[in-house]
């Protein structure tokens, strides 16, 4: 547990660049995951999203009213960060239009943070702009609730068991033996989603995530009707897999029929007729626990090291 700290909040800034319909949902899941593993730990959130990502106007509307203007991220104290990926839109990272603006960011964060998260594809840039390593496309997208086993031993698992699940949902990798190489420190990982959670220290501890700890139960649902969607619209070629390890037998079952009829008919008005209702409310959060534990140890963390200069001055 942290030390006692009666000081000013810890400051936690989200740079939040999940594409439109996702913008509020990943608010809120962060916010209730840190509200939720603060314990007695006082935490301000400070919202920002890079100003290249396109957005319609509802979404810019929203973020002129909640968000504070990107450049603002250089102003007022920063313990720590946590920075989002998006959906890819470019053929490779470098040539998305916000690519400067991440990298930026990724250098700025080194400086003027203790410690920042990278989620997702977040995690990817910043591996490839600190290191070049590059990320491996997977043939099929992977998506899914996977088994992730303790790989070392790290603060950030203290108290941890030796094995827990964590949601997955990317068309990219970042191989193991690639991140070793070049000094990562794995700290997960998973026999079929790789790297699940590893760490550079660097002048700001670096943790990068692959998978999604700060999902809600329905997300990987929520995903999966999205892509479903992408098909019977034709803005995809290929029907996408079912989430893996997340929907119990009933479930499956229903969305192996829907698949098959969709593949006979496939056409828009078929979306309505997705057999999600009632469903969401049925999904299990198994992955809440671990989540909640990485997220107090960080948050721990953050408060120690603001702890630290007055306790070696008073020694």
């Amino acid at each position: 547990m942290a030390q006692q700290y009666n000081g000013d909040p810890l400051v936690i800034g989200l740079v939040n660049n999940m594409p439109d319909g996702a913008l509020q949902m990943t608010e809120r899941q962060f916010r209730g995951l840190l509200d939720e593993a603060s314990g007695d730990i006082a935490v301000r959130l400070r919202l920002f999203s890079l100003p290249e990502l396109p957005r319609a106007d509802a979404a810019k509307a929203h973020i002129r009213e909640h968000y504070e203007p990107f450049t603002n991220l250089a102003t007022g104290r920063i313990d720590g960060l946590i920075v989002t990926g998006t959906e890819p839109r470019a053929p490779t990272l470098a040539e998305e239009p916000y690519w400067k603006s991440l990298t930026n960011l990724i250098d700025w964060a080194e400086q003027h943070t203790t410690s920042t998260i990278w989620s997702c594809l977040a995690a990817h840039a910043a591996v490839f702009h600190i290191d070049g390593v590059r990320r491996q496309k997977y043939p099929e997208k992977l998506s899914g609730l996977f088994e992730c086993a303790r790989a070392s031993d790290h603060r950030l698992l203290e108290n941890a068991t030796a094995r827990w699940c964590f949601p997955h949902s990317r068309h990219n990798d970042l191989p193991e033996e690639a991140l070793t190489a070049k000094g990562y420190q794995v700290l997960s990982r998973s026999p079929v989603a790789g790297a699940d959670m590893f760490i550079k220290q660097r002048k700001s501890l670096f943790v990068f995530l692959q998978g999604h700890p700060e999902y809600d139960p329905g997300s990987l649902l929520r995903e999966y009707q999205r892509d479903v969607g992408r098909f019977l619209r034709g803005e995809r070629d290929v029907y996408p897999q079912m989430p893996h390890g997340y929907f119990d037998a009933d479930a499956a079952a229903a969305f192996t029929g829907f698949r098959t009829r969709a593949l006979l008919q496939r056409g828009a008005e078929l979306q309505s007729e997705f057999p999600a209702a009632g469903l969401e409310a049925r999904l299990a959060h198994p992955w809440r626990a671990p989540a909640l534990l990485i997220y107090t140890n960080w948050l721990t963390q953050l408060v120690n090291s603001r702890l630290a200069p007055r306790h070696a001055a008073n020694e």
